[in-house]
């Protein structure tokens, strides 16, 4: 796989059981940057069992290191982890657990003894992720510095930073969206080649650590060339992943960045998902988001430190979790979700039976039914009544159990049809005995 081979290389080649997990991963996780011709992707694709993602944030880096081996049991594949450089705020500054969420006013790149932690615990931490066949993504912010010491810092000075807009105040106009302050933060100068340089220091330092990917922060205020051009041939030298943080509804926007060589948080797919499952339309979920054009390259989400979930979250969960795309979940009180059996069931439908294309079977206001691929069958209701359907499936002949513990087993007749029944406000997930 592109780009990969170093870090493979740096993997004990007597952890086999790691080796292997985390190489599965990458293959299925991030399939279209990595040059597979279509009929390998397509192969890939439709063998059941895909990969999750946890957001593990607002913890230090030593109780994350406790808590991996739970993490692994639940079937998470990676984490992502806030930003390691020193940074303004500390645990002090925060008026709850993420207000404001910490490491994102860095001060100084080159030092990696942050809030959460010292260096050398944040390097356990990624050992042991490691050693329990866990991927790390580290927050990586690019664009813009602290904001209380006007343009001094450690490596940076005035000439560094953009002076041309202020404040970003209209978010329409695309130059200062890309060079403005954003929430006031200096703003830097992805031109400078200095700039770039310890830019590119700083993604190597997190190189070093052994870490496997980036969280690229911010990546709309930052131009696509910068990426295209720099960022993501960085990631290609040091073989770690990235996705970006594209904070945008609109799937041209976002499909725009990926091109540049990343993958990125599915925003448009995010406020469908936020209005359909606060008792919305749920047949709006068809075609939605970038996952319904690019799935290899959309990490689709139910809430985050930036945006809270809907009403109805376990059902979007029920959605994000049997669904194309590389979903990843958000832990603000750590303890609920992964002690939560209902999302961890969720997780074991998606590890052991979610794969292959989505052929929407069903869809109407208040329900829909889709399948994948000869896989799994899902059926999602968002109304206060039992809704129920008959559905052409590419099975036949064939009894269908419900892994979701909602309803009992259904028969597949000889021409493909079955009759399934959703719980009010529930879901099913069915699969071949």
């Amino acid at each position: 796989m592109a780009g990969n081979t170093a870090n493979q290389n740096s993997i004990d080649p007597k952890r086999t059981g790691e080796f292997s997990r985390r190489r599965l991963l990458k293959g299925l996780g991030v399939l279209g940057t990595v040059g597979l011709t279509p009929s390998v992707a397509d192969s890939a694709r439709a063998a059941p069992g895909e990969p999750v993602a946890l957001q593990y944030f607002h913890e230090t880096w030593g109780t994350i290191t406790n808590n991996l081996p739970t993490v692994a049991d639940r079937g998470y594949d990676i984490i992502w982890i806030q930003a390691p450089q020193k940074s303004r705020l500390t645990w002090a500054d925060q008026g709850g657990r993420n207000d404001p969420p910490l490491g994102y006013q860095p001060v100084d790149f080159r030092d990696f003894n942050s809030a959460f932690g010292t260096a050398s615990e944040l390097q356990t931490l990624i050992d042991t992720a490691h050693s329990h066949g866990i991927e790390v993504y580290l927050d990586c912010v690019m664009n813009h510095m602290a904001d209380g010491r006007g343009y001094d810092f450690p490596a940076f000075s005035n000439p560094d930073f953009h002076h041309c807009c202020g404040q970003i105040d209209d978010w329409n106009d695309e130059h200062e969206v890309k060079n403005g302050e954003l929430l006031g933060l200096p703003d830097l100068e992805q031109e400078s080649s200095y700039v770039r340089g310890e830019l590119y220091n700083y993604m190597k330092k997190i190189s070093d650590f052994g870490a496997d990917g980036y969280r690229y922060d911010a990546a709309k205020h930052m131009p696509h060339w910068f990426f295209q051009d720099y960022a993501n041939q960085w990631a290609d030298e040091f073989g770690l992943e990235r996705v970006g943080e594209v904070y945008d509804g609109g799937v041209s926007y976002v499909q725009a960045y990926i091109d540049t060589g990343m993958n990125a948080f599915d925003y448009p797919l995010f406020y469908t998902i936020s209005d359909v499952f606060s008792g919305g339309d749920m047949s709006k979920l068809q075609g939605a988001g970038v996952r319904a054009q690019d799935p290899f390259h959309a990490w689709p989400f139910v809430d985050n430190h930036d945006q809270d979930g809907p009403s109805q979250y376990e059902l979007a969960h029920a959605h994000i979790l049997t669904s194309e795309g590389y979903p990843i979940l958000y832990n603000i009180y750590p303890d609920w979700l992964l002690d939560n059996d209902t999302i961890n069931n969720m997780i074991w439908v998606r590890k052991n039976l979610s794969g292959g294309e989505t052929y929407w079977r069903y869809t109407d206001s208040n329900l829909v039914v889709y399948e994948r691929d000869s896989n799994l069958l899902v059926g999602l209701n968002n109304s206060s009544s039992q809704q129920s359907a008959s559905v052409t499936t590419s099975w036949a002949n064939t009894t269908l159990h419900d892994h979701s513990g909602n309803a009992g087993d259904v028969s597949v007749a000889g021409d493909g049809s079955v009759q399934i029944a959703v719980p009010a406000e529930g879901w099913v997930f069915y699969a071949p005995t």
